[in-house]
């Protein structure tokens, strides 16, 4: 983005899309200030195009052809007469190159000096600075040698376990945890091919990965005029695959004397090198000792900067404007003070219960919690945009605020509740999860926290589920028979008698049960499904879930009257290449005869996918037909040796050959999506018989990738 502050001035938000852009046009039209956007091919319509003032293609999807060209958004800032980038995150934010370039055009970068980036920006040149100043460091090699034998003998010295880490890397990109030696230069080449595709640079350190760490990072900011604050500190603990997924400020149970060192070392870090504008500066906390070690520094606005505004009352957005405008800052330390808890959910298409994978596909149905002076809403995207398979899956960030920690959470869990995404998968249940862990409740988190609570937090028994798969197993067949109507709010055709069409059932005594059978999939579990009526009283339903697996107990029989079915018509985004147009939304309330409980809850459905919403959260379900299912782990659910895609993506390494022996747990393929790697292993032990694509080819979620001719 761009921009000088100054009324009437532009704004070009050229490496960044989504979330980021659209936050920064929200505070630049606040001030005045016109914005300009550029999009990829991918983006042509996407939100920020749309609320920028302004918006010009600068080229293909892959975003080394478009929001990595330095000379197409050259070209943009000329064409508008641009008077500064605003960078965001990611992408050309930490580059100093692209920030020197500006410069040298007479454009303002919105952001650090590009040689405070430079030296800040470089792990390992910011490990040697923080050193000269006598601020501990966790023990490694940060040194220019990047022979890989050289490396592995240094990791040695150190010890294993040990992180290999992009020298310019972020947001867990190019960073790989190795447990034993052996691995090391499988996992030294992945980091080295991650990291040159995300930062076009492929150097790495070697350090000691710390068991138990937490990560504490203090967002500070400098102004032209010497002045440097700290708007105090976060915990970005909760990880998965080492990228941040909750974030809260301030952070828990640290004493008072730490959170002011925390503070003081930072701003000193970023005198160190001049810096000017918003950063990060981010430690690893012994979460037993509260020992504290530099990490990086990260020189642009961070995603989790939200939960600084909302404790500190500031817009950072704002300051950065200010700041690149030659201005003093808003307010120096002695003006600030933080006011109760603030938490960043960040929701992403993405399938905890399959790895954390990312999910690609259609925002078929979307509602948000209601924003407030405690609740905010950053996102990018809206009802019927693609989550596609180029860019981060972050669909937003929830935002909450409270009086202390434990109404922060309260306020936070019920507003994932509220959250309502139908078409992809979500991390919405899990963070609900997270919140529900007596461990997170207590302030017990460390950066191993997902791994160290994974039973407790996969917990797969959720509550109610016989309830809920009973109940959408009802809507879909009610729906498939034509028993609702097409006006925006209806009740069930014929309430009276809800076998409106016949054609499904038998004709027997007024007491038999009519049935009918269908199958649907949760969680990777098969249900069979028999759903019955008492003729003689049509309100009445029978309904017996069984799993197919006999190993799964969760099944039951229960009898439920409807009280009532209304029915409403949601408005969806359909394709060309799909005869579901609208989604039906039903408000389902069921009395469960032996219990005479009440259940309260919405299923909304699709040709292929039902997902019921309750006081469970989301509950989504796979309504099976003729096609093939696969399981998780990529075998096929036929127990054949056929490897499939977990997800739409890019093959970027093949480890096996046709007529190799391979054993369960052997490293197969290498996939691309959505910037991250993912190392596809053998689940069984056999024989290759043939690999299906080459390295640079796309493929499908459910292609397969690769045969086995499995032992028996």
């Amino acid at each position: 983005m761009q921009l000088l502050y100054k009324t009437n001035a532009h704004i070009v938000h050229n490496n960044n899309r989504g979330e980021i852009a659209c936050r920064v046009m929200k505070t630049a039209k606040k001030l005045g200030v016109k914005t300009v956007a550029v999009y990829s091919e991918a983006d042509a319509d996407s939100l920020h195009t749309e609320l920028a003032d302004e918006a010009y293609l600068i080229g293909a999807a892959p975003a080394s052809e478009s929001y990595l060209n330095k000379e197409k958004i050259l070209e943009v800032i000329q064409k508008t007469g641009a008077q500064g980038v605003h960078p965001g995150y990611g992408f050309l934010s930490e580059n100093a190159e692209f920030a020197d370039f500006l410069e040298s055009k007479g454009v303002t970068f919105i952001g650090p000096p590009g040689n405070a980036i430079r030296m800040m920006g470089s792990k390992s040149e910011s490990k040697i600075i923080m050193e000269n100043a006598k601020v501990p460091v966790v023990p490694g090699y940060h040194g220019k040698n990047q022979d890989v034998q050289f490396l592995k003998s240094k990791a040695g010295e150190i010890g294993y376990p040990v992180l290999i880490k992009a020298v310019k890397g972020g947001g867990g990109k190019g960073m790989r945890v190795v447990e034993k030696e052996e691995d090391f230069e499988m996992m030294l080449e992945s980091s080295k091919r991650e990291a040159i595709k995300s930062f076009g640079d492929d150097k790495v350190l070697v350090e000691k990965y710390i068991t138990a760490p937490r990560h504490v990072e203090v967002q500070v900011f400098a102004d032209k005029h010497g002045n440097a604050v700290y708007l105090f500190e976060r915990d970005c603990s909760v990880q998965r695959r080492h990228q941040k997924i909750l974030e809260e400020a301030p952070a828990p149970h640290l004493s008072k004397s730490v959170r002011q060192m925390l503070g003081e070392k930072a701003v000193a870090a970023a005198k160190a090198v001049g810096y000017v504008g918003a950063g990060t500066v981010e430690f690893i906390v012994d979460s037993k000792t509260q020992e504290f070690y530099f990490m990086e520094m990260n020189t642009r606005l961070q995603v989790e900067h939200p939960v600084t505004e909302m404790i500190t009352g500031t817009d950072l957005v704002e300051w950065q404007l200010e700041v690149a405008s030659g201005n003093r800052l808003p307010k120096l330390q002695k003006d600030l003070v933080a006011n109760g808890h603030a938490f960043e959910a960040r929701i992403y298409a993405e399938n905890p219960e399959n790895g954390f994978l990312p999910d690609v596909g259609k925002l078929k149905f979307l509602s948000v919690p209601k924003e407030s002076e405690f609740i905010r809403v950053d996102t990018g995207v809206r009802l019927g945009d693609e989550i596609s398979v180029y860019y981060d899956p972050m669909i937003a960030k929830l935002i909450v605020h409270g009086k202390d920690r434990t109404s922060a959470i309260r306020i936070l869990n019920q507003a994932l509740l509220n959250y309502r995404i139908f078409g992809l998968h979500t991390n919405i249940n899990f963070l609900r999860s997270v919140l529900s862990s007596q461990n997170f409740i207590d302030g017990d988190i460390e950066t191993g926290f997902i791994t160290k609570n994974h039973d407790e937090l996969f917990n797969k028994d959720i509550g109610s589920k016989f309830e809920y798969i009973a109940q959408s197993a009802l809507v879909v067949l009610l729906n498939k028979m034509g028993k609702f109507d097409s006006t925006s709010v209806t009740k069930i055709k014929d309430a009276n008698s809800p076998w409106y069409s016949q054609s499904y059932f038998r004709l027997g005594s007024p007491e038999s049960r009519v049935n009918n059978v269908m199958e649907l999939v949760l969680n990777d579990t098969h249900y069979n499904i028999t759903i019955g009526v008492n003729e003689s009283t049509p309100t009445e339903y029978f309904i017996n879930v069984q799993p197919k697996d006999t190993k799964d107990q969760s099944g039951g029989q229960a009898q439920y009257t409807l009280d009532l079915l209304d029915v409403k018509v949601l408005p969806v985004k359909g394709t060309q290449k799909t005869q579901h147009n609208r989604i039906i939304g039903i408000n389902i309330l069921t009395a469960i005869a032996e219990s005479e409980t009440k259940l309260e809850s919405d299923v909304i459905l699709d040709g292929k996918h039902v997902s019921i919403f309750g006081k469970h959260g989301q509950i989504a379900m796979e309504i099976v037909d003729d096609t093939s299912s696969f399981r998780k782990d990529g075998a096929s659910s036929d127990g054949s040796g056929l490897i499939v895609a977990p997800m739409s993506s890019k093959v970027v390494q093949i480890h096996v050959k046709p007529g190799q022996k391979v054993d369960v747990g052997t490293p197969l393929i290498v996939v691309e999506a959505m910037k991250m790697e993912h190392v596809i292993k053998s689940s069984k032990k056999g024989v290759v018989k043939s690999v299906a694509f080459s390295v640079g080819e796309l493929v499908g979620q459910g292609d397969k990738l690769v045969d086995l001719e499995a032992d028996q």
